[in-house]
């Protein structure tokens, strides 16, 4: 599709990765492996160019097994026209009539807006995402935990056994669901029940790890009693903290201290050479029970998503 000289199209394969990689970001040395994978295809990354030079891309990730995309996590662009002229022409290629658009995800420095070329980066491609309907949905700190790092000892107060099957983690997960502080929890709230959003959860994230899932831990009082779980797993690409939650009932009393701890040991028995971990920017709970537990926030994320 033309408008005036510039041109926007899909690429045609992986022999077009060099052009879709004369713009540059973090993700771009997993985009060839996704690719092999499945996870990526030529018609979900889209170029815009002006007389043969790349001046915007947007590439989304989805699972080889489902034939639309869930993320669009590459997105760059020199002017936020362009960009927002680009999406919009992909999504109508892309989605199906009617399908909300996947969130938007970018990693950026964990001091971006201290940063005038780094505030810039972020808030051109925000720019051009709230001209096609795009609001922000919550900024991210990411954590990493690295061997070497001391891990807390056992502090007896709770037990762990393993998740006894998705039926509990489900319950569970709906349970904790009552005063979350999770942007991306309380946005599905306003569209679905507690139990329909944790079962969303599930299928999006958790039921595709690629590790096994005795390491799941669920946390009780010595009675037996559940206080929370965690979920320490390897996704596609590294070992993570996928979900720690405290049951309400049983929040404020430093819980949170000793489930991170158990699911920091799982992974680190697995002679792991990090862990990764996000948690929402207002959730202060847990970004501060990271930061005890040696993790150091090393990058943020902003999210955008449609109404």
């Amino acid at each position: 599709m033309n408008h005036t000289d510039l041109t926007l199209r899909p690429i045609t394969g992986p022999e077009e990765l060099d052009l879709f990689c004369q713009l540059t970001y973090a993700l771009d040395h997993e985009l060839a492996d996704d690719l092999a994978a499945g996870r990526r295809r030529p018609g979900w990354m889209w170029v815009a160019l002006r007389g043969g030079e790349l001046v915007a891309r947007a590439a989304w990730w989805g699972r080889a097994e489902e034939p639309v995309p869930f993320l669009l996590d590459v997105f760059d662009v020199e002017d936020a026209a362009v960009g927002a002229r680009l999406v919009r022409t992909a999504m109508a290629e892309i989605l199906p009539p009617g399908t909300r658009p996947p969130t938007y995800n970018r990693m950026i420095p964990a001091e971006w807006r201290d940063e005038a070329a780094a505030r810039s980066v972020v808030e051109d491609r925000m720019t051009a995402l709230e001209q096609v309907g795009a609001q922000l949905l919550a900024e991210r700190l990411r954590f990493e935990w690295r061997p070497g790092t001391a891990v807390a000892p056992p502090r007896n107060r709770l037990l762990f056994r393993p998740i006894r099957d998705v039926d509990e983690i489900l319950e569970l997960m709906t349970r904790v669901l009552d005063g979350t502080l999770d942007a991306h929890s309380r946005d599905d709230l306003t569209r679905m029940s507690a139990r329909e959003a944790a079962l969303r959860h599930y299928e999006d994230e958790l039921a595709h790890y690629r590790s096994p899932r005795d390491w799941w831990r669920v946390a009780t009082l010595p009675d037996g009693t559940p206080v929370g779980f965690v979920t320490p797993a390897r996704n596609n690409y590294n070992p993570v903290i996928g979900y720690l939650a405290v049951l309400p009932e049983h929040r404020g009393n430093g819980y949170i201290d000793d489930i991170l701890a158990e699911g920091t040991r799982i992974l680190a028995a697995q002679d792991v050479s990090r862990i990764r971990a996000a948690t929402d920017l207002g959730n202060i709970p847990m970004a501060n029970a990271f930061r005890r537990a040696g993790y150091v926030n090393f990058e943020r994320t902003i999210t955008m998503a449609w109404p």
